[in-house]
């Protein structure tokens, strides 16, 4: 069976998250990546697959080692999605500044 990831259901987990942040500087091995997480090395591995699946790390064999780094055209993608709602959040918070301006002057 092979199952269809979400790229939003997977940066939902805080480790998956966190994999992105250390890969996000340079590449790295599934070794060295798991080094930083107190869970198993499996369970770091089965991030990595998520991760892998919905195209948001890409895997590059360099010898016998494999190095998983960002797919830098997939992190674009969900920033670009992401990208109106944070505008819409700074202007609200811009408006409600202007309002606590004018309040506090008064």
């Amino acid at each position: 069976m092979n199952l269809r990831r979400d790229v939003f259901q997977a940066i939902a987990d805080p480790t998956r998250r966190a994999i992105l942040l250390l890969v996000a500087s340079q590449s790295m091995t599934a070794g060295v990546i798991a080094a930083n997480f107190d869970t198993a090395r499996p369970t770091v591995s089965k991030h990595l697959q998520i991760l892998t699946e919905c195209e948001l790390l890409k895997q590059e064999q360099n010898g016998r080692e494999i190095y998983y780094h960002i797919n830098a055209k997939k992190m674009k993608d969900v920033a670009d999605f992401i990208e109106p709602f944070r505008k819409m959040w700074d202007d609200r918070f811009n408006a409600l500044e202007t309002i606590m301006k004018n309040y506090k002057s008064k």
